[in-house]
């Protein structure tokens, strides 16, 4: 069984910044591969950013040169730095572990990120 429990956001105005945080317990962490994910009210849910075992990164087009996803193997945690924030990145933030084994897939419990001014 894997934990993973989100911290980090908050209410930024817009052109601000925010740095979500989320470790990762139960599992071998470095051959996770980590992602976060978000939705915001009345949508579907939608993949951010995704970062490999082996550090390849992926990121949705709206976030690209704005959001980094990085992770420190050796505290077990993935984060999100997300910069030049807009209204539109309104959402609950969710990190995600998965491998490519049946039923390896688990999500921790969202944190919300509003930007408002």
């Amino acid at each position: 069984q894997v934990q993973l429990v989100e911290s980090g956001g908050g209410l930024v105005q817009p052109g601000g910044s925010l740095r979500l945080s989320c470790a990762a317990s139960g599992s071998i962490f470095s051959a996770n591969t980590m992602g976060w994910y978000r939705q915001a009210p009345g949508k579907q849910r939608e993949l951010v950013a995704v970062i490999s075992s082996g550090g390849s990164t992926n990121y949705v087009d709206s976030v690209k040169g704005r959001f980094t996803i990085s992770r420190d193997n050796a505290k077990n945690t993935v984060y999100l730095q997300m910069n030049s924030l807009k209204p539109e990145d309104t959402a609950v933030y969710y990190c995600n572990a998965r491998r490519g084994l049946p039923g390896y897939n688990y999500w921790g419990q969202g944190t919300q990120v509003t930007v408002s001014s």
